[in-house]
């Protein structure tokens, strides 16, 4: 995140009215104190300088694939109006720009996907969210497959033009989905116990598509540490004995 910068006249401003506070609380009782010397700023250390720079990812993790889905017309650039179902079966044709292998579904959930209509206890396609995740105003398509072991495809869409684009296809063995603002939160199990990994994905207008932008482990929140208790809330209330 880029930090904030306030404009020059503001801070000249500000630093004048500061200094007037400092002369004016000198000596009066409850005054500003320091703090003692701030801690120097401590420049970045490169390890191994003299390695060659990676020429190639050491995997494919999905990132900035997308994919034109076939046969489906977005009226009004409004995904709400779109069947999921159709949309789903309509993706298994659809061709993506690269070929990560991360859109491909296990063949018995393919199966399932086309006999949707006919099996619908039986589809795999969850009961669709819209979000604008993409800041352009409409909403995008989330749409969430289930697939064997526990795991879960989780695939965005977006309007184009009255067509639909895929934006986002990944999946994984899943503790939960979720929305956050304008990104589209995974949380996962780890095998290190009372940890989970979690995933942000993020639109990148560059890419013209979602990509993860945060990945990371944390402690899951049941193993958080609980903070003290401050000496207000341990203190017996009045008339408490």
């Amino acid at each position: 995140m880029r930090p904030h910068r306030v404009p020059a006249a503001t801070r000249t401003a500000a630093f004048a009215l500061a200094a007037l506070t400092l002369l004016s609380g000198c000596g009066a009782a409850g005054g500003l104190k320091s703090a003692g010397d701030a801690p120097s700023a401590v420049e970045p250390k490169s390890l191994w300088p003299d390695l060659p720079p990676a020429s190639a990812a050491p995997y494919d993790y999905g990132e900035g694939e997308t994919a034109r889905i076939p046969g489906i017309r977005v009226t009004g650039g409004d995904v709400r109006r779109l069947d999921p179902v159709a949309v789903a079966q309509a993706g298994l044709k659809a061709k993506t720009d690269r070929d990560s292998g991360l859109d491909e579904l296990p063949d018995g959930t393919v199966r399932q996907i086309k006999a949707c209509r006919t099996a619908p206890d039986d589809c795999p396609v969850l009961a669709p969210y819209y979000r604008d995740l993409t800041g352009d105003g409409r909403d995008e398509l989330v749409l969430g497959i289930r697939m064997p072991d526990r795991q879960l495809a989780v695939r965005v869409y977006m309007p184009e033009g009255g067509r639909l684009t895929r934006i986002m296809s990944t999946y994984d063995a899943v503790i939960s989905v979720e929305l956050a603002d304008r990104d589209l939160i995974m949380r996962a199990p780890s095998v290190i116990p009372g940890y989970e990994y979690r995933t942000a994905w993020s639109w990148d207008d560059r890419q013209r598509a979602m990509l993860p932008t945060r990945d990371e482990i944390l402690r899951t929140p049941e193993h958080r540490k609980a903070p003290k208790p401050t000496p207000e809330s341990s203190a017996p209330s009045a008339g408490t004995r």
